[in-house]
Order: C-alpha cells, then structure tokens, then sequence
C-alpha cells in the first residue's frame, strides 16, 4: 500500500483507469534502480553472490565467469568458493572451472580470504560464491565479517519465485551487514515479478543482472525496465480466489487495519 500510494501521488481524481496504468508504468520504469549496464565485467574488481540457499548462486557465478572469459579471456578471471558445507556446491564450481578454463580457490575464513585476493590482484574480476544460509541465520553476520577482509562488492540474489514479505526480509537483512547491487534469479519461475520490483524499488537496490534459466552462460540477461515494470504490473493466472475482488479493495490499501 504505500508503494502503490506513492505511484499514484499527484494524479488528478478522475484520470482514466488506462491513463494511470500509463503513468504508474512510467514512474516505476524512471524509478526502479538499474546498475551501469554491463559494468561489473567491464570494469571488473572482486565481487561476492549472497543469499539463501537454492536461490541459485552456485550457476550465476559459473554464468558471470563465461560472460567475463568472452570479454577478457580465462586467464584474467578466478573464482572463489567460501561454501565448505556443500560438497556437491563446490564439485559444481569446480566443474564449471575446468570447462571455463578459469582458477577456483577454497577458502574458510577472514585470513584465507585476504592471503587468496592478494595472489589473485592480477586478475580482472574475481567471483565469489558464498555459502547459502536462511536471512536468519548467524552465518549471514560471519560471512559479512570475512568479506570485510578485502575490498568486495556484494550483490544479494533474489528469488522471483518469493513473495513480497520474504524478498523484504532477506534484503533487510543483508542490507545490515552491506550490500552493493542485486541480481533477480529464476523469473523463469516465477508467476510475477512484483515482489522483487518492489523490494528493489523500496530498497533503492541497483539491479545488475536477471537470469531465467539453467544454461551457461545463455541465461543471464542485462535487465530490460521495461518488461520487468510489465511482468511486475500483469496479474498472474490461475484461480480467481487470489485475485482481489472490489470489496477487498478498501482493506488491502488501508494496510490491513480496517474495521
């Protein structure tokens, strides 16, 4: 309620159903925070993928590595691994390496991790993927602590499949110990895009990358405003028991508080 009290903010009473529409694709399309395109590959740097379990960080990497190895070649990208706790995460990893042709490095704590990005500063971008865990777990503050140990971008994936209380939750929580950017995943899945469009629009997190898909590298996309404004505004199919009807109206924009 007060995304949608904002975007509708200032328009005169009477203004026709399709002319709000209009407007309130327009403001979400000037609005929603886009990073520079491309620009993690092309400037390069080390970067860290956050997030919870399964919501595809292992493969993003992988994808983000064959998208830097086009442009610059395998010698100058590296990969990292933080996750000790996923046997099957890590063989993953190391498959995806060896057909990239690309370095991978284990590490387990702050120290590791500082001595590893120091041998690796000849590289152009350097990818990390970290351990998934529940916003609520402690290892979200730990992981935090070790990336400190050097100078890295963080970029938090989002699941499109979540709803918009949990997309909430997991961005507020990440944002505490520090985030630079997002990355939207398995909008393949997802019957719409309005949680994460919201929780990057609320946030006023830049979005880097959607990816819908399991292939390497073809299913990483720079994000296009357009169609995610219109997958976040079309209602999803199925049963009319999850669309609101007119009287359920009043209490939804009121925040739930009616009588």
């Amino acid at each position: 309620p007060v995304l949608a009290r904002g975007l509708v903010k200032g328009l005169p009473p009477g203004t026709r159903t399709e002319d709000v529409m209009r407007q309130v694709r327009e403001r979400m399309e000037r609005h929603l925070p886009l990073s520079a395109s491309d620009h993690m590959i092309e400037h390069g740097g080390v970067y860290a993928l956050l997030g919870p379990t399964g919501v595809g960080k292992t493969t993003t990497v992988a994808k983000l590595a064959a998208r830097a190895v086009v442009r610059h070649g395998a010698k100058r990208v590296a990969l990292l691994t933080s996750d000790s706790y996923r046997i099957a995460g890590f063989d993953q990893l190391r498959g995806y390496a060896r057909i990239l042709g690309v370095s991978l490095e284990s590490v387990r704590d702050a120290g590791s991790f500082s001595r590893t990005l120091e041998s690796l500063k000849d590289k152009h971008l350097v990818l990390v993927d970290t351990a998934g865990s529940s916003q609520r777990d402690e290892m979200v503050s730990e992981q935090a602590a070790m990336l400190s140990a050097g100078d890295v971008k963080r970029l938090l994936l989002l699941n499109a499949t979540c709803g918009t209380a949990t997309v909430d939750d997991v961005i507020s929580t990440y944002r505490k110990h520090g985030i630079d950017g997002a990355i939207v995943s398995k909008a393949d899945e997802a019957a719409s895009l309005a949680a994460v469009v919201e929780g990057l629009l609320r946030h006023k997190l830049p979005l880097h990358y959607v990816t819908n898909g399991q292939r390497v590298p073809e299913d990483l996309h720079l994000p296009n405003v357009g169609w995610l404004v219109r997958r976040a505004l079309k209602l999803a199919p199925g049963s009319s028991d999850y669309k609101p009807a007119a009287e359920d109206l009043p209490l939804m924009m009121s925040g739930g508080h009616g009588a």
